[in-house]
């Protein structure tokens, strides 16, 4: 009998054990895919944040052909940003995109704080203006006032809601009939552009506002299905709102997002409001960047107008066959770009600035120590980001982001982008100088082996042991003040700035990530090749040599050229290692390494083939991935590219499953993730369950060996 229980008690234990390793997702009934049983049920396409990359654009357009072979009646949403980030924007100035668009039939786009980027220097929304007039699709504008700007003012519907909106025209609300059924569409842009962007005349109002305005007007009208397209990010700066907090607003159903490139592998569902009092669910989607998926999601309605179902996810674009009208309406543009690419950028190297890899560890690398080029990169970044912000005291690129060098000679455009190809557009972000170090701790965690998160730094200057355990190896941190450097304070705050993938908390920066989700990571409205361009044209009169100045120093490989005295001690105000090490809170974990994003942001996945760049600035079609910062082991991404569970998201509660192997990035939160480096989280979850597993499997058994032997005797 004691027998037969020990046999069951290990038996329980191994089916427990089993059942934790697959770890199964828990679905709700919301997540089904809607039936005919359902009243209504709307079919939507939506794709955002696509800046000008139009090589995949052939290939979207197949993709939107073959849902709509099955869903007719699919609508098809933008939810802005397609200006700016190639050449084919610096070259057409969006009418290049719009070319493409028309082919699509698009329903409706929401305008993207980017759409407004030439309003300085055009004394108003000139382009912009433009670009609507030649829209085959109504634009949304439910929190702009654009009456000041002489050129958009009267491309705007005086009427609140528009049945059968017109093409090229600017509306606040539109309603779209669908199988009989009137849906409410109204648009939300960022309040943010205001500081990352040239509005110029253009005000924008407050979002909750003009979302609560929305949803009283349409139900005013016994419209009870409604969409909100918006492009004020998925999770970022609460202070001007996201979708998260948008949805808790009664009432809107959908929200087909933009602005934080977060690539939602599946919808996410808010089901309370901001009070925590259950309300009708509120379905959010968002489809990453650069036109690399495209969005699909259908919703089923009940009689009260209620979603009771939904199912979506994400086409992989390049997937897909071009469209041959596509391809052909595509053409002329992308011969001049590639024309473009050859031109002279004004700017000299007055030596060949080489991006060393290792072919083993402690060899020079762009991944493991400081390069001229790496130098080069940052001060172009500290420096234009000082022209905005001129508080910003330092800079830090990540290694994995900078991807060919420049040779010896006049440069051209396709070179400065083949060096910066992702897109990873800057940041600004405020820290604290313990979490800078925590910051650069981890960048130097596996030194001297290569990480494509290591940093190159400009405005400071660090020393590390790489001897020393990861977490404690940073020795003394020190910013720039006027020619001098003084020791980084633990409980003193500093404005970095740094790009858009590492800000998100690619490369496995957590500490970023938290500045992230607490809003304090802020995207400062440039594009990083034309920062490094316009820095070596006009801030160093085109002539480019860049040295080597000690400002990242292995103790434990090389000697520190300068004495205490000249940089203070330590880290801290008393130069101890206590003011540094703060308690190894950096330790690496379980599992962790450098290439491998954490899990939501983009990855590059591409082989280190940098000639592969398309005409857009990021690689060609073969690796489409747009805001990638790392290579072959570390896929780059600047979006937050989440999978997302039903309960533990709905609230903005995220779980980062760990940065999807792509070659760009985006959807998921990435930088280069693909080879050697820290195992998916679930995989460390698994071999952990598997480990128990054996253990109480093998305590079982020997129980039971030891019974059968005390019975025999």
């Amino acid at each position: 009998m004691v027998k037969k229980r020990m046999f069951q008690s290990s038996l329980v234990m191994a089916i427990i054990t089993v059942a934790l390793m697959f770890n199964p997702v828990v679905f709700s009934a919301e997540d089904r895919t809607p039936t005919e049983g359902d009243h209504f049920t709307l079919s939507i396409m939506h794709m955002n944040d696509t800046h000008a990359h139009l090589d995949p654009m052939p290939k979207m357009v197949t993709a939107v052909k073959e849902v709509r072979k099955e869903k007719p009646e699919a609508l098809l949403l933008h939810a802005g940003d397609v200006f700016s980030g190639t050449l084919y924007f610096n070259e057409f100035k969006g009418q290049a995109d719009l070319a493409l668009m028309n082919l699509m039939d698009v329903d409706a786009m929401v305008f993207g704080n980017h759409e407004f980027d030439l309003g300085d220097r055009e004394g108003g929304q000139q382009s912009l203006a433009k670009f609507v007039e030649g829209a085959h699709f109504p634009l949304l504008s439910t929190n702009i006032d654009f009456s000041n700007d002489p050129y958009m003012s009267a491309l705007v519907s005086p009427e609140q809601v528009v049945e059968n909106p017109e093409d090229g025209t600017s509306y606040q609300h539109i309603v779209k009939e669908v199988d009989g059924e009137k849906i409410g569409i109204f648009g939300l842009t960022t309040e943010d552009t205001i500081d990352i962007s040239s509005p110029v005349h253009v005000a924008f109002n407050n979002y909750q506002e003009a979302a609560e305005e929305a949803v009283q007007l349409f139900e005013q009208q016994d419209i009870d299905k409604i969409i909100a397209v918006t492009h004020m990010g998925y999770d970022s700066n609460p202070a001007v709102g996201n979708d998260l907090l948008l949805a808790q607003i009664e009432g809107i159903d959908v929200i087909v997002g933009g602005h934080s490139h977060t690539k939602l592998e599946q919808p996410v569902v808010v089901k309370q409001d901001a009070n925590g009092q259950e309300k009708d669910p509120t379905v959010i989607v968002q489809a990453g960047q650069y036109a690399e998926y495209l969005g699909t999601l259908d919703v089923a309605f009940d009689d009260e107008g209620v979603v009771v179902r939904y199912a979506g996810g994400l086409l992989e674009v390049d997937a897909y066959a071009e469209d041959e009208e596509a391809v052909e309406v595509l053409q002329p543009y992308k011969d001049k770009v590639n024309h473009v690419m050859n031109e002279k950028s004004g700017a000299t190297a007055l030596k060949e600035l080489t991006n060393p890899r290792q072919s083993q560890p402690g060899d020079d690398s762009v991944r493991a120590n400081e390069t001229e080029l790496g130098n080069l990169v940052t001060d172009a970044m500290l420096t234009k980001a000082q022209e905005k912000f001129p508080e910003t005291v330092i800079a830090f690129q990540n290694g994995g982001g900078i991807r060919a060098p420049i040779a010896k000679g006049e440069m051209t455009i396709g070179e400065i982008i083949s060096v910066l190809p992702f897109g990873n557009d800057p940041v600004i972000a405020t820290l604290t100088g313990a979490e800078i170090k925590e910051i650069l701790e981890h960048s130097v965690h596996l030194a001297p082996s290569e990480h494509g998160g290591f940093l190159h730094v400009s405005g400071m200057r660090m020393t590390y042991d790489s001897s020393k355990e990861a977490g404690n190896r940073v020795q003394t941190m020190e910013v720039k003040q006027g020619e001098q450097y003084v020791p980084i304070e633990s409980d003193q705050q500093y404005q970095i700035t740094t790009n858009g993938f590492t800000g998100q908390g690619g490369d496995g920066f957590e500490t970023f990530a938290k500045a992230y989700e607490e809003g304090r990571i802020k995207d400062i409205g440039e594009i990083d090749w034309q920062q490094l361009r316009d820095y070596m044209v006009e801030d160093l009169g085109g002539k480019v040599d860049p040295e080597r100045e000690g400002r990242i120093i292995d103790l434990a490989r090389e000697e520190d050229p300068r004495n205490d005295d000249d940089h203070g001690g330590k880290n801290g105000s008393d130069g101890s290692d206590d003011d540094v090490d703060q308690e190894n809170e950096n330790e690496e974990k379980p599992g962790e390494d450098s290439d491998d994003q954490k899990g939501g942001v983009k990855p590059d996945g591409d082989s280190d083939d940098d000639s592969k760049k398309g005409s857009d600035g990021a690689d060609s079609d073969d690796s489409k991935k747009g805001s990638k910062s790392t290579d072959d082991d570390e896929e780059n991404g600047n979006q937050k590219g989440l999978k997302l569970g039903d309960d533990s998201n709905k609230h903005g509660n995220r779980t980062v499953q760990g940065y999807e192997n792509n070659e760009g990035s985006t959807a998921t939160a990435s930088s280069d993730s693909s080879g050697g480096g820290k195992l998916p989280r679930t995989a460390t979850n698994m071999f952990t369950y598997f480990l128990i597993g054996s253990i109480l499997l093998l305590s079982g058994g020997g129980m039971l060996f030891y019974r059968k032997k005390a019975d025999k005797s």
